[in-house]
């Protein structure tokens, strides 16, 4: 049951990831419908948020949906023999091995930006973790910082979905084990998309 709801709470994040729908009604009804589905897929289970916490987590608490934080990206993937490897710290104290995949770069709120993206040493690559803070966390967001799941590109564009950045489930549940984002990946403008905190 737990590897089918958090495959199933991955898809739904994944799959959105795609690309920049053709207009902007499609896509904010596209992304409600998605967070209404995780709603369910987490209300139907103890996991990630125990039973005893449901009132207290769901529904989960998201930003308004809004395009100007769908923006596009390139990616500059490291060599595959020549990946940069560095200990994660994570919230259970358990610095976890991580090997960057290549870095995002995009433009918004008129400034030039940069994300890398990472895969836990010996998982597959099919799609790009990309761990950040911003001037919201802390505040408005989990003051562990947020997640972003891309999936691969065969062209190398890329769009980076900030209304899809989610809270590591380490703020539902201390018992998960969640990375926290690198300095690198401090992003220094407020991203006001995705999930909060409630």
């Amino acid at each position: 049951m737990f590897r089918r709801i958090l495959a199933a709470a991955a898809l739904l994040i994944v799959a959105s990831c795609a690309s920049r729908p053709p207009d902007e009604s499609s896509y904010m009804n596209r992304i409600a419908a998605d967070r209404a589905k995780k709603d369910a897929v987490f209300g139907d289970s103890a996991t990630p948020i125990p039973f005893d916490a449901h009132a207290r987590f769901l529904p989960l608490g998201y930003f308004p949906i809004d395009s100007a934080f769908v923006v596009p990206a390139s990616f500059t993937e490291d060599p595959p023999g020549a990946r940069p490897r560095m200990e994660m710290q994570t919230s259970a104290h358990q610095p976890r091995l991580m090997e960057r995949v290549g870095t995002l770069a995009f433009t918004l709120q008129g400034q030039a930006l940069r994300l890398s993206a990472f895969r836990e040493v010996g998982e597959a690559t099919d799609r790009l973790f990309v761990p950040f803070t911003d001037l919201t966390t802390g505040q408005q967001t989990y003051a562990a910082g947020r997640y972003l799941d891309i999936a691969r590109s065969p062209t190398g564009i890329y769009v980076v979905d900030f209304n899809l950045a989610y809270n590591p489930y380490c703020y539902y549940n201390p018992t998960y084990d969640c990375p926290y984002p690198p300095k690198e990946n401090r992003l220094p403008i407020a991203i006001t998309a995705g999930e909060k905190i409630r």
